[in-house]
């Protein structure tokens, strides 16, 4: 399947289609944390997010977060909608993440599931290196585990 799509800037109207996006490719959900308030505050901080969108139809295809904390930009939220995969959109995707990426001079880092073979390759034909035996951990709600002073 050979189809149109551009590659854009968020809009606060793609929110919706994103969610759609993530709830199908499992990349982000509410209870994560992402929602449009948070693209707005990770945007009025210096990052970036794209938008793919399929041409006509206007779909959200793809999406790639990007932020920053002013010593690396952080690659999130990376992906292509099930339908539209092995098309090369996550090429075109990257392709030009890594150029906004690139604009702003700095480290780029991402996380990637390792059972995630397909998206390991392509990082790593873009000169993604492996770090090494680093486990990530987070905590999602302060508020219900740090305990109070």
């Amino acid at each position: 399947m050979s189809i149109g799509f551009c590659i854009r800037d968020y809009q606060e109207a793609d929110f919706h289609g994103i969610a759609r996006l993530w709830e199908l490719t499992g990349l982000g959900s509410p209870n994560r944390g992402d929602d449009a308030v948070v693209i707005a505050r990770t945007l009025a901080h210096g990052g970036v997010f794209l938008v793919m969108e399929a041409i006509p139809s206007g779909h959200v295809i793809g999406t790639s977060w990007m932020t920053s904390d002013g010593r690396r930009i952080y690659l999130h939220h990376f992906g292509i909608a099930p339908d539209y995969q092995n098309e090369g959109l996550g090429k075109a995707l990257l392709e030009t993440s890594l150029q906004r990426a690139g604009a702003m001079g700095l480290q780029i880092k991402l996380e990637v599931h390792r059972n995630n073979t397909a998206a390991i390759a392509l990082y790593q034909k873009y000169g993604f290196t492996y770090l090494g035996d680093y486990d990530g951990y987070i905590i999602r709600d302060l508020n219900r585990t740090v305990p109070k002073l």
